[in-house]
């Protein structure tokens, strides 16, 4: 898989063979977790009264529609046109192993049809769903599915679709006149705890003649957003991470809060700021309607360069013709 970077020493490995971040190597032990799932949550109370709930928007003209665009599903899911292309991110339509859902899907996952690729960004159970691939792949045979190294062990054991697997900074093999860059998030991987870091995690760049979006999966705060932003001039659209980040000593390494994915959206120097991983799911200790709150408070206070565009689930986001 050809690369972007000339001197690109490769993606890096720790001295058991397993993946490890660029910056600062993540540390999980199993005390943490265990003092992270038993210490009480000094947001409770505000947890329990928070209603607010997603809007959803439920008009399958999104799926229709030819203009570029995006279309946010639901927590890391995104609906991407870009040049006729059609490509799905980190599709998952049910709800996780352990936790409900706390929002309809916009679209009927059935009527996802004629795919082009389907993006994941890492195996963790809220952007890798097996049941949601397996029905995408019996709607979509020929959509080629564009995954981390080592992903593609993992998904070809449920589909039959065509994998490509890059390491970061390395670009697919399209057939299509599109670039997709798999590129470096902080965050880790794993479907067990005997597979931890065994698959590679990060982002996307989409680009096709004239549209540049950016997908940067999850991904705790690092320098990579700048690097990015340097190799990338002039991106349209940068969606970013900004939820389940509470409390911050043991998630900050591996999410954004929203004032993390504002710098992160600021290094990228994007035009425009779509929020997501958050509404959907109730994976951290912040309530469901916080990272909204906060990112429109920061927006009026000005403290936002460019646009930020706050996504209803379904709502399009028109890129132009």
């Amino acid at each position: 898989m050809p690369g972007i970077l000339a001197d690109d020493p490769g993606t890096p490995l720790d001295q058991n063979g397993l993946f490890i971040n660029q910056e600062i190597p993540m540390v999980n032990s199993f005390w943490s977790v265990l003092k992270f799932l038993m210490q009480k949550n000094p947001q409770r109370q505000e947890k329990k009264n928070d209603q607010w709930r997603i809007g959803v928007i439920k008009d399958e003209k999104c799926l229709t529609d030819t203009f570029d665009k995006i279309t946010w599903l639901g927590h890391a899911s995104f609906f991407i046109q870009l040049s006729g292309v059609r490509i799905l991110i980190d599709p998952v339509f049910g709800k996780l192993p352990v936790g409900k859902r706390y929002s309809e899907l916009p679209v009927e996952p059935q009527h996802l049809t004629g795919i082009d690729y389907i993006l994941v960004s890492h195996v963790h159970y809220d952007h890798c769903d097996k049941k949601s691939l397996k029905l995408l792949a019996a709607n979509n045979p020929d959509a080629v599915l564009l995954v981390g190294l080592n992903v593609d062990k993992l998904i070809s054991g449920w589909i039959a679709n065509p994998i490509q697997a890059a390491g970061w900074y390395q670009q697919y093999q399209l057939k299509h006149q599109l670039r997709i860059t798999f590129l470096p998030s902080r965050h880790w991987a794993n479907r067990s705890p005997f597979d931890v870091n065994k698959t590679l995690w990060g982002g996307f760049m989409i680009e096709s003649a004239n549209k540049k979006v950016y997908y940067g999966g999850d991904s705790g705060y690092g320098a990579h957003f700048k690097t990015i932003g340097k190799l990338f001039s002039e991106i349209d659209v940068a969606l970013i991470g900004a939820g389940a980040y509470s409390p911050a000593w043991f998630m900050a390494q591996n999410h954004q809060d929203p004032y993390d994915a504002v710098k992160a959206f600021h290094d990228t120097g994007a035009r425009t700021f779509v929020p997501f991983h958050y509404g959907t799911f109730d994976a951290a200790d912040e309530p469901l309607g916080e990272p909204e709150k906060i990112l429109n408070a920061l927006n009026e206070a000005g403290k936002i360069k460019n646009q930020l565009k706050i996504l209803k689930l379904g709502e399009v986001f028109s890129m132009g013709l």
